[in-house]
């Protein structure tokens, strides 16, 4: 829709060229039918270097836009940017559309939902109460057990393994919130995307993008009950075990361990080949090739010593 359009939808000033807006995408990924936003200053250096046709912005970071990119002011940018992601948000299911292609030798169950445009490639299996949502693509020889989820435009490689009651492509954890404490919901028009031989345990949970995708790389696997927020990028042949929260935003190198339970703040990276121990929190950026441990995470040596230090004052007293 037209740049003016949304102006006047949410009472915001249009300063630039009215241009029309075909989709959201952060200010690094934006092309130039694409809006996006700043609301934090310490992302100005990617403002500078936007290629969005429209950012969403304040006053002051005016000055700061690329010539040729418009804006809409806003005094509160991240919540405008929640309320209009519901223009562009796609409906959860298509009442029409193209009907799916199947390869050959697939095995799929007679209660098994496949929705518009969706391509399942050959040697697939689709196990009973299996769910693929519109415009979704199963890569060949991957098998889906039971009650398995794949919500609407999501991407599955080759040769991969979901196990029963898992759910990928489910919205984000995402809102923003306003001055009287409501959440208002951003809408979560990004997908996932995974890449061949990845095995996924039962009950797991994969979020979609709020916009690009949420990826996890070929040879990664995943025990049962696990959460990957949305836009985060897990690397190559990572592996963790059962319980294992990664929040949105968060990068794993290639080859990355992460034991039972232990977790990670947003918007953070992981180096390749990085080990995290069991109940280990990563609160902040980390380097690879080490093992860490505990909450403040430190290096596994660093906490070996400091509980037998612990131990000592405990049995002293």
């Amino acid at each position: 829709m037209k740049l003016s359009e949304i102006a006047k939808e949410f009472d915001l000033r249009l300063e630039g060229e009215d241009k029309e807006i075909t989709g959201l995408e952060a200010l690094d990924k934006a092309g130039p039918t694409q809006l996006s936003f700043l609301e934090n200053k310490k992302y100005l250096k990617a403002l500078a270097s936007t290629k969005a046709g429209a950012v969403i912005l304040k006053e002051e970071h005016l000055s700061s836009l690329p010539k040729g990119a418009s804006a809409l002011i806003s005094d509160e940018p991240y919540l405008t940017l929640a309320y209009i992601s519901k223009l562009f948000a796609k409906p959860p299911f298509e009442q029409e559309g193209e009907a799916p292609k199947i390869g050959k030798n697939c095995t799929i169950a007679k209660n098994v939902y496949i929705g518009y445009g969706s391509i399942i490639e050959d040697n697939v299996t689709l196990m009973p109460g299996v769910v693929i949502g519109d415009n979704v693509r199963i890569g060949a020889g991957t098998i889906l057990y039971p009650n398995v989820t794949v919500y609407r435009d999501c991407v599955i490689g080759k040769n991969c393994i979901i196990h029963a009651g898992t759910v990928i492509g489910s919205d984000g954890y995402g809102f923003a919130h306003t001055k009287d404490g409501r959440h208002i919901k951003i809408y979560q028009n990004g997908n996932v995307i995974i890449e061949e031989d990845v095995e996924i345990g039962a009950n797991c949970t994969i979020d979609r993008a709020v916009f690009g995708s949420t990826v996890i790389k070929a040879g990664t696997k995943l025990d049962n009950l696990i959460q990957i927020g949305h836009n985060c990028e897990i690397g190559e042949n990572v592996l963790m075990a059962s319980q294992v929260g990664i929040s949105g935003s968060s990068t794993l190198g290639r080859n990355v361990v992460m034991g039972g339970q232990s977790a990670t703040a947003g918007h953070l990276s992981i180096g390749d080949f990085a080990v995290i121990a069991a109940r280990g929190g990563v609160t902040k950026s980390i380097p690879g090739g080490k093992t860490y441990a505990g909450f403040p995470l430190m290096e596994h040596k660093a906490w070996l010593k400091l509980q037998a230090i612990l131990a000592r004052m405990v049995k002293k007293t």
